[in-house]
């Protein structure tokens, strides 16, 4: 059972993410569920791009709760692709509806980030903190970095030809769409891209954390 009232897929509203942090409306429905807080208004209007710093993934469905979307006064939906694309926007997932996977992000991030010694005992909060530095500039605009594509892990997102495009395998990338991935090409290793993917998270992704990645031209419907 859909566990979210009053998607109107005729008239979408602005509440899916791309993988550089953008709402947009689209009909194409998500695997995941993300929160940044209260963002939109009485008439479900998107006025804010996030009103915290932690940014989450949350199951579709948890203990059988309901919501209307973008209800007046309550945090606002947000729907993501798969996980990658929501790792590239700068979420992570929830500590409470996807306790298992929390951990295994956490686990992985202090891993990949040792330069900030942090232990397991550090609040998530300080990582949200770092995560948030990395994904946006004081101006609200895509914070991005440059690497080699081999040394990116599968799950990483960079742009090519203006177009965000997801790392599937070794020098192999395919090109993000709303409703899943196509145009898959190969380039050099040795090629240097503009990653999107935060920094701390593509470490977090070499560290071991396997993110889930739709099909080729698959559309979720959960």
């Amino acid at each position: 059972m859909d566990a979210f009232k009053n998607v109107n897929r005729r008239h979408p509203l602005q509440n899916r993410v791309d993988p550089y942090g953008q709402l947009i409306r689209t009909p194409a429905r998500g695997a995941w569920m993300g929160n940044r807080g209260l963002i939109h208004d009485e008439n479900q209007r998107i006025v804010r791009a996030f009103r915290l710093k932690a940014w989450i993934i949350c199951r579709l469905e948890f203990k059988s709760r309901h919501r209307e979307v973008m209800t007046p006064n309550r945090y606002t939906e947000l729907f993501f692709l798969d996980e990658a694309t929501a790792f590239s926007a700068g979420h992570r997932p929830c500590a409470e509806c996807r306790r298992e996977n929390y951990i295994r992000f956490k686990v992985a991030w202090l891993e990949g980030n040792p330069i900030y010694h942090f232990n397991l005992k550090t609040p998530i909060a300080k990582i949200d903190e770092i995560i948030h530095g990395e994904r946006m500039d004081a101006h609200g605009r895509k914070v991005t970095h440059i690497a080699r594509l081999d040394k990116l892990p599968v799950g990483a997102f960079i742009e090519q030809n203006g177009r965000p495009f997801a790392v599937i395998g070794p020098n192999r990338i395919a090109a993000w769409t709303p409703t899943g991935y196509e145009q898959t090409m190969e380039l050099s290793g040795e090629t240097e891209v503009s990653v999107l993917t935060p920094k701390s998270i593509i470490d977090m992704l070499l560290a071991g954390y396997k993110p889930q990645i739709a099909a080729q031209n698959a559309l979720y419907v959960p």
